[in-house]
């Protein structure tokens, strides 16, 4: 449940970002993190999030505010508030703003990661499936196919895959794919993420499937073939 949606977390305590990012990626998300609400709206217009996890107190502005910018630009993903402060007024203010669900911290991380499951299985009990040619992700069931055949990926290169299959215009460098896909202080080389790139590709070429799905722009990086069948 989960894997390789999208997720923005909007924290600025790094304590307690980093552990919930770990156990996110850990269930397969694509975790962002912003540490104030003008960096969370900024990346909101450039991405699209299926969670959002806001902290209440933010610098610049406040998880109440931003809460209520997202909802009413549109925003139609979950929205999750964390914060220390859980006096009922708050609790209001929150839900009132546009959120779905409210949990007070210090949280238990395996309660909130439940949590975060049980919005997202509000927001459709079916599959959604992203094709391009014969390869098809289950992102509810966590599968890759490539034509009917199971890929067998590691949560990384799952998340690589993810994604470029979201960005499918987009050209990443090394340094991108690190920023976008490993936490603050788990930072690999450009030969590890290299490494990773090599094993995705690998795993799709025993499946059947061309080896440029992933196309290295030299110079640049890495871009999706979105011409491949």
């Amino acid at each position: 449940m989960g894997a390789g949606l999208k997720v923005l977390l909007v924290e600025d305590d790094i304590r307690i970002a980093k552990p919930l990012m770990e156990e996110l990626q850990h269930q397969n998300m694509i975790v962002t993190l912003a540490q104030d609400g003008q960096a969370a709206w900024d990346m909101h217009l450039s991405e699209n999030y299926d969670l959002i996890l806001l902290d209440l107190m933010l610098p610049k502005i406040s998880g109440i505010e931003l809460c209520r910018r997202l909802r009413e630009t549109g925003f139609g993903g979950a929205i999750m508030m964390l914060t220390a402060m859980g006096e009922k007024q708050n609790r209001i203010l929150g839900l009132d703003s546009g959120a779905d669900d409210y949990i007070v911290k210090p949280f238990d991380i395996d309660e909130l990661s439940a949590r975060v499951r049980a919005i997202l299985r509000r927001g459709t009990s079916t599959s959604v499936v992203i094709t391009l040619g014969s390869l098809n992700v289950d992102t509810r069931a966590c599968t890759v196919k490539y034509n009917q055949k199971a890929v067998e990926l590691t949560p990384t290169e799952y998340r690589l895959l993810m994604n470029f299959l979201r960005n499918p215009h987009t050209t990443f460098s090394k340094h991108d794919l690190i920023e976008r896909l490993w936490t603050l202080d788990e930072t690999p080389s450009d030969a590890v993420v290299k490494t990773h790139i090599k094993g995705l590709r690998q795993k799709l070429l025993a499946a059947g499937c061309p080896n440029d799905l992933i196309s290295t722009i030299y110079g640049f990086g890495y871009k999706l073939n979105v011409d491949f069948r």
